[in-house]
């Protein structure tokens, strides 16, 4: 409970104390949006690493020399809020996540994602819908990543590899962009909160990059059915940690900490 009320703490805290940080980006992105924005990345990668650091976890990363330069579409499997935290912590460049509209019910919250590129959809209204892949088209073109989580909400299944049918709407702006789509796949993020709420506990938590995929390259039948064959790579990746888990000796508190060392 300590953990869970250090991490409230430090995040109602940063939402308060800076308000005036928000409003001075706002005025900054009238003249200089990059810096802006980099600027404003800087600042909540900082915050998402304090926050993970409370949780005691440790993280690895792997693959990350599969992300080719320029703007991609992450797409990765969502058990926990903490892969957000874990996503934004590790990206070398501008990235924004595609969140729920009632995400802007939060005023403070709202402006921060504002800043670092996310966007919202509305998931039932088809016309905002499609307003909101638009708007992601533009911010590839301007060399900004995006984040997206085509499962539609937290994947509360007991088996980690029993993801959500993937929404094959989902990866339209990888497909009228152009821009590479690369697979995600987060383990133990769950173990911090979500499968003991309200405790948080220390986990070990690893992200993998896979391959790049790029949708026009594929063959038509996996083409047809991209958000799928996206789905197989995750699943194939997190196949492949648990196999490593269990054949691991190394406890958890022998783990490195990558986040620790950035």
């Amino acid at each position: 409970m300590i953990r869970f009320l250090l991490v409230v703490v430090s995040l109602l805290g940063f939402l308060v104390f800076s308000i005036p940080l928000a409003a001075g980006e706002f005025l900054v992105a009238k003249f200089n949006p990059k810096r802006q924005q980099e600027h404003s990345l800087r600042i909540v990668q900082a915050m998402f690493r304090l926050i993970f650091r409370l949780t005691g976890s440790t993280l690895t990363v792997k693959g990350q020399e599969n992300v080719p330069e320029g703007a991609v579409l992450y797409v990765g499997n969502h058990r926990s809020y903490f892969d957000i935290i874990v996503g934004y912590t590790v990206v070398p460049h501008l990235a924004g996540f595609v969140a729920k509209k009632e995400m802007t019910r939060y005023p403070v919250l709202s402006d921060w994602m504002r800043l670092v590129n996310c966007l919202f959809l509305n998931r039932e209204d088809i016309k905002e819908g499609l307003k909101t892949i638009l708007e992601g088209i533009e911010k590839v073109k301007q060399g900004i990543s995006l984040w997206i989580f085509p499962e539609g909400t937290r994947n509360e299944n007991l088996d980690p590899l029993e993801l959500l049918p993937f929404k094959e709407g989902s990866l339209k702006i990888a497909e009228k962009s152009g821009c590479p789509v690369v697979p995600v796949a987060f383990t133990g993020t769950a173990e911090i909160f979500e499968n003991h709420i309200p405790f948080m506990r220390p986990s070990h938590v690893t992200i993998e990059f896979g391959e790049p995929i790029y949708l026009k390259q594929l063959p038509a039948e996996f083409r047809k059915r991209s958000g799928a064959y996206t789905r197989d790579r995750i699943i194939e990746m997190l196949q492949k940690e648990q196999r490593a888990r269990k054949l691991s000796s190394l406890p958890q508190s022998q783990s490195q900490c990558v986040v620790c060392k950035r």
